[in-house]
């Protein structure tokens, strides 16, 4: 694969609290490694001889969005234009499930319309990637408050 030409971000919600954000990522990460296999490095030794897993190969971007914003580019993925993209989402409905067969069950039930989205990962060709999220800063730590 052509890595020069490929782009992968995440869109999260930036309004979520710090843990949902992680866990956001981390799902979204998981499930790309599985769609994904081939972006995932070979296994690494230190100089200690210790062994450490492959990671992904080029860095994911963490992007700032609001709720409405990953909506829209969550509808836009379903357009023609952005079918070769690679996406997963997540949801409020995921979130607040226990077990996969809740998941599964309760999403049967539900229609797209009714999701509420914390997240969207994308990957695929540069060009489309940043059609969907060229505009969007990255999403920083929150500055601490001043009283």
């Amino acid at each position: 694969m052509d890595w020069q030409n490929e782009k992968c971000v995440m869109v999260i919600d930036e309004s979520l609290p710090l843990g949902m954000i992680a866990n956001t990522a981390a799902i979204m990460g998981i499930t790309l490694g599985k769609q994904m296999p081939e972006v995932v490095g070979a296994d690494v030794t230190d100089r200690s001889g210790s062994e450490h897993l492959g990671i992904i190969e080029f860095p994911v971007p963490i992007l700032r969005g609001t709720r409405s914003a990953i909506r829209r580019i969550r509808e836009r993925l379903y357009q023609p234009d952005f079918q070769e993209l690679t996406a997963v989402d997540f949801s409020d409905l995921a979130q607040g499930c226990r077990t996969y067969d809740e998941f599964t069950e309760k999403m049967s039930r539900v229609p797209e319309s009714a999701l509420q989205y914390l997240g969207v990962a994308i990957c695929g060709p540069k060009k489309k990637v940043n059609q969907l999220t060229g505009s969007m800063p990255l999403l920083r730590q929150r500055k601490p408050q001043e009283s």
